[in-house]
């Protein structure tokens, strides 16, 4: 059974992928989670907190994804990182995709100096670290530049989708990182 907190921070995330963090108040947030002020701020001392929560959830549960996809379909590093568009197109052209959090909240809070703002940009690093591990593992030479190149294409095709869905981005991202990875595995 889902708790009370997991039940607020789901409401929340819908809710600001959907309609946006900034146009979504806590009462809204309550009334659809069937909860009160009171409850919410018992986990959460305040509407930036919750966003915080939101966020993190949302990155753990899309790498674990992606980790747990990657390591059912790929025992080498070098398979891996072929393999890393592939689940990122299944991700993006699935009917429950509504985006990368850290990608819209940065986008809502553009003051470098916001703790949202601050997690965001963690995030995005993140995520680069997690490319660079793969390509590091894979020998590729320079693992920090085809991981910045790879998570450029991933945040703009991310992106691209949250703006048009089917834009077609991500079959284009997808090319080009194949194009960099053979480029970046064939100078090693």
């Amino acid at each position: 059974m889902i708790s009370l907190r997991e039940k607020i921070l789901n409401t929340a995330s819908n809710l600001f992928q959907t309609q946006g963090i900034n146009s979504t108040g806590v009462d809204t947030i309550v009334a659809v989670a069937g909860t009160t002020k009171m409850t919410l701020y018992k986990y959460f001392s305040s509407k930036e907190n919750l966003i915080l929560a939101v966020l993190e959830k949302g990155h753990q549960d899309f790498q674990t994804w992606l980790d747990d996809k990657l390591n059912a379909s790929a025992k080498k590093p070098s398979e891996k990182l072929q393999k890393l568009f592939d689940f990122i197109e299944e991700w993006v052209t699935s009917p429950n995709f509504t985006g990368m959090g850290f990608i819209k909240a940065s986008a809502e809070f553009p003051s470098e100096d916001n703790a949202v703002h601050q997690l965001s940009s963690e995030q995005s690093r993140q995520f680069r670290q997690y490319i660079s591990t793969l390509a590091t593992e894979a020998n590729i030479q320079d693992a920090d530049g085809l991981a910045l190149q790879l998570s450029l294409l991933f945040e703009g095709a991310v992106q691209a989708e949250q703006m048009k869905r089917g834009s077609g981005a991500i079959k284009y991202a997808k090319i080009a990182a194949k194009i960099l990875i053979d480029g970046a595995v064939k100078a090693h």
